[in-house]
């Protein structure tokens, strides 16, 4: 029977909680680059110049259809490569993460922008809207009601996905929680205590997630 023990695992309290910021501050960066891209993606994807939208609509496609830890090792070890241009585990990390959350920004930008009622954007600009105006003043502003529970669910899943960035030794969470394991030869205590902290930023998160949709309902 296997007895837990979890005190051997508070004189490394500081390394978790370094951990734990490193996560937090991966998960922003790239939540706020991937939506500058999804939202790039997303609204060029709806252009009629085929010049325009195609190479945006491959884009999302191919990074749909990538695992993420793929993309990490690849842009790490083989972009790089091909490019000619040295570039650390950070930058790669928040690259990879950024365009992979960026294509599923897309399309919930993308479906929230179709689902608006095409009779609104006729009837702006009928009234001398240009298009652009159209957009940030009538379409957007109703849209990002509907997108707002998609786009946070999604930037639930790019914080999971940041558990993978202790592949490229990235002093993560989960970084921090293996090195712990291998110090304490507790395994089971390091990676119950990462779970919980996962647990504890993201369970908010996701209720506050379906109240929205609640809302969105009503």
């Amino acid at each position: 029977m296997y007895e837990w023990n979890f005190g051997y695992l508070w004189q490394y309290r500081q390394l978790f909680a370094n951990g734990l910021m490193v996560t937090v501050g991966y998960s922003l960066l790239c939540i706020v680059f991937g939506l500058m891209v999804g939202l790039v993606a997303g609204i060029g994807g709806l252009a009629k110049t085929r010049l325009i939208a195609l190479p945006l609509k491959w884009y999302v496609e191919l990074f749909r259809a990538t695992p993420v830890l793929v993309l990490i090792i690849w842009f790490y070890y083989a972009l790089p490569v091909l490019i000619g241009v040295a570039m650390t585990a950070s930058v790669a990390a928040v690259l990879a993460l950024s365009l992979y959350g960026g294509a599923f920004y897309s399309e919930i930008i993308r479906g929230g922008i179709i689902s608006i009622d095409p009779g609104q954007t006729d009837a702006a600009r009928a009234l001398g809207m240009t298009r652009f105006q159209v957009m940030r003043r009538v379409v957007l502003p109703q849209a990002l009601r509907r997108m707002t529970p998609p786009l946070m669910n999604q930037s639930i899943m790019q914080l999971k996905n940041t558990s993978l960035l202790s592949v490229l030794a990235l002093p993560d969470l989960v970084y921090q929680g293996q090195a712990v394991a291998h110090e304490t030869y507790r395994p089971l205590e390091a990676y119950t205590l990462i779970a919980l902290m996962y647990i504890a930023i993201l369970l908010p998160a996701s209720k506050l997630v379906r109240r929205l949709e609640s809302q969105r309902v009503e």
